[in-house]
């Protein structure tokens, strides 16, 4: 099968993306470097921030494996971070909790992304920025559903 037209303009969207997720990979791990965090963790970090939450959501909201978030979690675990914390729910899937190393850690990094964020918008203007993430949500949505 050959692409359609629009094939073939989703399909450089795609490439795009998967330029764009590079880029903020990097410099979420230079936002990040200096609390000691790197983009994954600070992804984590994120999340947790706004309650303990088991592995496997952690995994679901950031869309990852499971096994990538336990592997992050268990280092973030190590270098004082975050804590396991007993989950009434269920017995063996712990929640994972922010420490206050965690909470202050991340708020160096949001400071920094802040200003980051802020000087990158600026050179977009709000309806390109607007415009983009409609897309960005529509495309997600429908591969959520044909997938």
């Amino acid at each position: 099968m050959k692409l359609t037209s629009l094939g073939n303009i989703f399909s450089e969207l795609v490439v795009e993306i998967f330029r764009l997720n590079g880029l903020a990979i990097a410099a979420g791990d230079a936002l990040a470097e200096p609390a000691g965090l790197s983009s994954a963790r600070w992804q984590i970090l994120g999340v947790v921030d706004h309650g303990a939450a088991p592995v496997a959501h952690l995994a679901r909201s950031m869309g990852l494996s499971r096994q990538a978030a336990q592997q992050t979690a268990d280092t973030l675990e190590r270098e004082g971070f975050v804590e396991w914390a007993p989950n009434p729910h269920h017995k063996r899937a712990k929640l994972v909790s922010i420490t206050t190393k965690g909470r202050e850690a991340l708020q160096v990094v949001e400071r920094r992304h802040a200003a980051w964020a802020n000087q990158i918008a600026s050179h977009l203007g709000e309806q390109t920025l607007m415009t983009a993430l409609t897309a960005m949500r529509d495309t997600r949505k429908a591969m959520d559903t044909k997938s």
